[in-house]
C-alpha cells in the first residue's frame, strides 16, 4: 500500500521497466462486490492491478455527503488482498491537492446532461482527479463501472481528447439478488427504503421489455417509469431520461440502442442506475 505519489510512481516505473502492464481501478473506497468485479477484470487485462482509494473532495457539492461518506480502510485493504490486487494507492488530500493547486480538467458538453445538471462542478472534480491518478499510476488500462455511465463517457472523452493513450474499459453493473445496483451509498438506506430502492431496477426492466415489444416513444417509456417510481412515497426523482449512449443527447424516438438513465433520491441516498434499451 502506497500513500505517497513518489512511492506509487516508483512502483509503476519498475513494472514498466520490466515490460509489465498495469490496470488501474479508481475507487472512493468502502468497497463492495461491484468494485471487486472491476479488479477481477483488471487481473484478466493486465499483468498487475493497482486499486486507488481516495474520497475526492472536489467532486462533492457544498450540500453533499463528503463528511458522511462511508470509509473503512482496514476492510478495504483486506478485500483488495483477497482479490489479488498488487498495490493500493491510498493518498491523502494534501498529496492530490497540495497547497497552491489550481488546475482543473473541464469538458464542455458531456457534463451538461444527466447528473451534471443537478451536480454542477461534479464532473470537473471527477475528470481532474482521474487525470491525476492516470498520470501517477501510469496504467495501460483503467476500468470503470457502467453504473456511472456518464462518468465513463466523460473519462473516455477526456482520454481521447488529451491523447493519453490509455484503454478505458467499462464493466457491467453488479446487482444485489433483488436487482438493486450495488453502491456504497446503499448503506444509508433503512430496511423500508432498501425495499423501495428496488423500484429503479423494476422500472428499467419494464422499459426494456416495452421497447423489445415495439414501443419507440421515449416520452411514453419515461412516463411509465415515473409512475412506477413515484408510487413509492420516499422516492424523489431527480431525472429519468432516454438518450444516445455516446453523446447523452435526448433520444425522442428509440430507433436504435438507447440508454435509459435515472437518478432517484430515497431517504439520504441519491441512487443512480441505467440500462440499454434495444428495439
Amino acid at each position: 500500500m502506497f500513500r505517497t505519489i513518489s512511492r506509487m510512481r516508483a512502483f509503476s516505473s519498475g513494472l514498466h521497466r520490466s515490460g509489465k502492464t498495469i490496470a488501474l481501478v479508481p475507487t472512493m473506497g468502502f468497497l463492495h462486490q461491484g468494485h471487486l468485479s472491476l479488479m477481477e477484470k483488471g487481473n484478466a487485462l493486465a499483468d498487475h492491478v493497482v486499486a486507488s482509494i481516495f474520497v475526492n473532495p472536489t467532486q462533492f457539492g457544498p450540500n453533499e455527503d463528503l463528511s458522511a461518506y462511508p470509509r473503512d480502510e482496514a476492510r478495504d485493504l483486506e478485500m483488495t488482498r483477497r482479490t489479488g490486487v498488487d498495490a493500493v494507492f491510498m493518498p491523502d488530500v494534501q498529496q492530490i491537492y497540495p497547497h497552491g493547486f489550481q488546475t482543473t480538467v473541464s469538458l464542455k458538453v458531456l457534463p451538461n446532461h444527466l447528473c451534471g445538471l443537478s451536480r454542477p462542478g461534479h464532473f470537473d472534480g471527477v475528470a481532474t482527479v482521474v487525470a491525476k491518478l492516470l498520470g501517477i499510476v501510469m496504467p495501460q488500462v483503467a476500468i470503470f463501472g457502467e453504473k456511472d455511465f456518464q462518468q465513463l463517457a466523460i473519462i473516455r472523452q477526456m482520454v481521447r481528447d488529451l491523447d493519453m493513450g490509455i484503454d478505458i474499459v467499462g464493466a457491467p453493473i453488479v446487482r444485489e439478488a433483488d436487482g438493486v445496483a450495488m453502491s456504497s451509498r446503499n448503506m444509508y438506506l433503512s430496511a423500508d427504503q432498501r425495499r423501495s430502492a428496488r423500484c429503479l431496477y423494476r422500472a428499467l426492466k419494464a422499459a426494456r421489455q416495452a421497447v423489445a415489444d415495439g414501443e419507440t416513444d421515449a416520452d411514453t417509456i419515461i412516463r411509465s417509469a415515473t409512475s412506477r417510481i413515484s408510487a413509492h412515497p420516499e422516492a424523489h426523482i431527480d431525472y429519468i431520461t432516454v438518450c444516445d449512449p455516446r453523446t447523452l443527447d435526448d433520444m425522442p424516438v428509440i430507433n436504435g440502442p438507447a440508454l435509459m438513465a435515472l437518478a432517484v433520491k430515497i431517504g439520504a441516498a441519491r441512487l443512480i442506475d441505467n440500462m440499454i434499451l434495444t428495439p
